[in-house]
């Protein structure tokens, strides 16, 4: 049986920059095992896997794959998988709006915009499928000893590092300088001890820092789901300007930010990002960005 697959770089103006992406468009022939160990086989941070919806008026239902398990969400793979699809007229042989689309997760529904260039797409948005929310706080030390830094490097005036989500859990902490950013080295053993696999995606520092064109940049790490670093997070970054959004004293504006990330592992990504907040509760969240063609192929399976 052969199955197609294409690859794309996202949050990127480049082919080789952003986060690099797989994505089935048609999955219909495949189990949970192959889906699996399709995406361990690319050993990408995620595999997109591409079906027909449950609801037609919605255009797809996708699921997203870590080398080691499935994704409820995702920011980066829903960006890439609308902006390959936006260039295909159909999707399982049903024709779709290549400019608006709705994916049905595991976390909700993931409502997509796509951008385009003399109808050509270039990149896409989402709004996040779930209402920002902060789980908890969480200790700075464990944080800092479980990102190889000093308790110091964490910095806790803004907000404690917080277990918060927009569809998916991470652990959103502030370091102190754009150093302590760049020193920050994950440490598996304490993920094992600290922070299961089913309770916090991963890690997701972030420093105040204009660089690259960026308001913040940004580090994400995730060892137990098979991704030691992550180029571009676009799941914890929407969740880090619900954040930020959440902390800021008004009641009610619209937040943005270009937020960077994987320049430290020379990928290079940038995101937009925005936050509404209304009547003190910050009601909606969505982030995007460009996309790069790169692969193309086959998959023979036997």
């Amino acid at each position: 049986m052969k199955v197609q697959f294409q690859t794309v770089d996202v949050f990127t103006d480049r082919q080789f920059g952003g986060n690099p992406l797989a994505v089935i468009p048609d999955a219909r022939r495949l189990s949970d095992a192959q889906m699996q160990a399709i995406a361990n086989e690319f050993n990408l941070a995620e595999t997109t896997f591409v079906l027909p919806p449950s609801d037609s008026a919605n255009t797809a239902r996708v699921r997203i794959f870590t080398p080691r398990a499935e994704m409820p969400f995702a920011g980066h793979p829903n960006v890439g998988t609308a902006f390959v699809l936006a260039r295909h007229d159909s999707v399982c042989g049903v024709p779709i709006d290549r400019r608006n689309m709705t994916f049905e997760e595991i976390a909700g529904l993931v409502r997509m915009t796509i951008d385009t260039d003399d109808d050509l797409a270039t990149g896409a948005a989402l709004a996040a499928p779930q209402r920002f929310q902060i789980a908890r706080d969480v200790d700075a030390g464990m944080i800092a000893q479980a990102c190889s830094l000093d308790v110091s490097d964490i910095e806790t005036r803004r907000h404690p590092p917080c277990l918060a989500s927009c569809g998916a859990p991470f652990v959103i902490a502030e370091v102190r300088d754009r150093d302590a950013l760049r020193r920050a080295q994950p440490r598996t053993d304490v993920f094992l001890t600290h922070l299961p696999r089913d309770e916090a995606t991963g890690i997701h520092l972030y420093v105040e820092d204009a660089e690259e064109g960026a308001d913040f940049q940004s580090r994400m790490f995730a060892p137990l789901h098979g991704v030691f670093e992550d180029p571009a997070t676009g799941s914890a970054n929407v969740a880090l300007i619900g954040l930020l959004a959440h902390l800021r004293h008004e009641s009610s504006l619209r937040l943005e930010a270009a937020i960077g990330q994987g320049v430290d592992m020379g990928r290079p990504s940038l995101m937009r990002a925005v936050a509404e907040k209304v009547a003190g509760a910050v009601i909606r969240t969505s982030i995007g960005g460009g996309c790069k063609l790169v692969m193309s192929g086959w998959i023979d399976l036997q």
